[in-house]
């Protein structure tokens, strides 16, 4: 009976063995699903991209218009930062060349397209897209920021008062300011911190502009939610400017033989009224003053300038005409370099690709509401505002 026993198990043993044996077999014969490392439509990257077809193809005007920049501004950008945005080639593959790298960005700013939609053209990843933007917008900031956007010295301000007198005739001012909503996606577990009073989620872009319409001073990554209250008192501008810290020039009359004024900044009601910063009066006040009505009028001219600016920004660099999808982090770097490279355009009188009247009235960036807390401005600043207002109705100013 035990040898019976033990047969039995022997043989059931056997079975379990050549049964497992078998199905291990069918399975091995199924043809194993592969998996590429590199996608297939990225493994002709080097002879199906953009960057290695258009990109050689394209004559002088039609390059201007697809990366913004000229040839030879894009040479001349590429020799700045090509060492801080190459890559060393691996055992595995070759590295995105630097020239490769600018092309992607500046298409990416040109078009407001999607890193995937980028990547696509480019037969690259998207994940490569986003961080090639970032690489590519920072070295682009370090490098041209202290040379078309670093502060003013003294005799700089002077200058750009002269500039402003020259063109839209108001003495003593050095810069038009103003603030815009950028849009975004809305950040993970952000809530409605950025979630703005015009019912979408943003960042402000706060802006001092010249009488050339070039940024001279800008402050970026305030979150969309504080557009109805301390913006600008809260901002590095404001602060500085609050703290006499900005190299301002000393007070110089309106008028040979007049009275020293302050040299100021120029804005909209969302604005306060400061000694070095000047508002329109209120509408209240201009129903029965002829004086007030062109003091807001001649302020509103030259502020003019500002949105100007903005426009211009929106229609060369169209990422600022959708919501970007991307970290707030990389929000504020793309911005701060399509302004750099708004200036670096305008210093070297690049032909605006299209019309540059309808640009400038056609941004969809929108305005940023109330910008300063609701603090009572000082009996000085009622005097400068008067001393404009009187300069402005006393004197024959075309």
């Amino acid at each position: 009976m035990e040898d019976d026993t033990s047969n039995d198990e022997t043989l059931e043993e056997d079975y379990r063995h050549r049964r497992r044996r078998l199905i291990i077999a069918y399975f091995m014969k199924k043809k194993r699903k592969h998996r590429y490392w590199i996608s297939q439509h990225i493994q002709s990257w080097k002879t199906s991209s953009e960057f290695n077809t258009l990109f050689n193809e394209l004559d002088d005007e039609n390059f201007k218009m697809y990366y913004r920049v000229s040839r030879q501004q894009f040479d001349e950008l590429l020799t700045m930062i090509a060492k801080d945005i190459a890559k060393i080639d691996t055992n595995f593959r070759k590295a995105i060349s630097p020239e490769e790298r600018l092309a992607i960005c500046l298409r990416f700013l040109a078009t407001g397209d999607s890193y995937k939609t980028i990547g696509y053209n480019y037969r690259v990843g998207d994940r490569s897209v986003s961080r090639i933007v970032e690489n590519v917008c920072q070295a682009v900031w370090n490098h041209l920021q202290p040379i078309y956007m670093c502060l003013p010295t003294e005799r700089e301000w002077k200058e750009i008062a002269e500039n402003f007198m020259l063109k839209w005739q108001f003495p003593n001012c050095i810069g038009a300011v103003d603030g815009k909503h950028i849009s975004i996606k809305c950040p993970p577990h952000s809530g409605s911190q950025y979630f703005n009073y015009k019912h979408f989620h943003s960042v402000v872009l706060l802006a001092v502009v010249d009488a050339n319409k070039k940024f001279i001073i800008i402050d970026i990554g305030s979150m969309g939610r504080f557009s109805d209250g301390g913006i600008f008192s809260d901002s590095a501008f404001g602060r500085r400017l609050q703290n006499n810290e900005l190299n301002l020039p000393s007070d110089q009359p309106l008028l040979q033989g007049g009275t020293a004024i302050p040299y100021v900044f120029i804005g909209d009601q969302a604005f306060p009224l400061q000694k070095h910063f000047m508002r329109p009066y209120p509408q209240s006040a201009c129903r029965n003053s002829r004086e007030k009505r062109n003091f807001n009028y001649r302020l509103s001219r030259a502020r003019n300038v500002v949105e100007n600016a903005f426009g211009i920004l929106s229609m060369r660099f169209r990422i600022f005409r959708r919501p970007l999808e991307c970290k707030v982090e990389s929000v504020d770097l793309i911005t701060k370099a399509a302004c750099v490279l708004h200036n670096y355009l305008s210093t070297n009188q690049t032909i605006i690709a299209f019309d540059e009247a309808s640009a400038e009235d056609g941004s969809v960036l929108r305005s940023v509401g109330q910008l300063h807390d609701n603090v009572r401005a000082t009996r000085e600043a009622f005097h400068v505002r008067e001393s404009f207002c009187n300069h402005f109705n006393n004197n024959n100013i075309n």
